[in-house]
């Protein structure tokens, strides 16, 4: 079994659309959908998502949920997390070595948590 796709939900689809267009940019994810209450981003291996909830109550963040991506080295670490601080979301973490992986956590801005991690550290 893998894992096949991850879904934040948001309350501005429109803002969480533009903060994951352009962080996404360089990265390998492409958009694959667009349309009524989901955006799709994904690559041959993996699918992530922001969706405005299906049951229409406010969406919220996990407490203790997050979501991590790994990438290539610790400069696309640091470039990400410089990014999406860049875009409006908040570190929750500078990039460093952590259990022998260099990574760095931020929050979007629906407050959901991402880490970029590498274990070419």
């Amino acid at each position: 079994m893998k894992m096949n796709y991850f879904v934040f939900g948001t309350n501005n689809k429109e803002k969480a659309v533009a903060f994951y267009d352009v962080l996404f940019d360089g990265c390998g994810l492409k958009k694959l959908h667009g349309e009524g209450r989901m955006t799709l981003w994904g690559n041959e291996d993996f699918m992530f998502a922001i969706a405005e909830p299906f049951d229409e109550s406010p969406a919220s963040n996990g407490n203790g949920t997050m979501l991590g991506f790994h990438v290539d080295s610790i400069e696309e670490v640091n470039r990400l997390h410089q990014k999406a601080l860049d875009l409006g979301g908040v570190s929750e973490g500078e990039p460093r070595i952590r259990s022998n992986m260099h990574s760095a956590y931020v929050r979007d801005l629906d407050k959901n948590k991402i880490c970029f991690y590498t274990r070419n550290a």
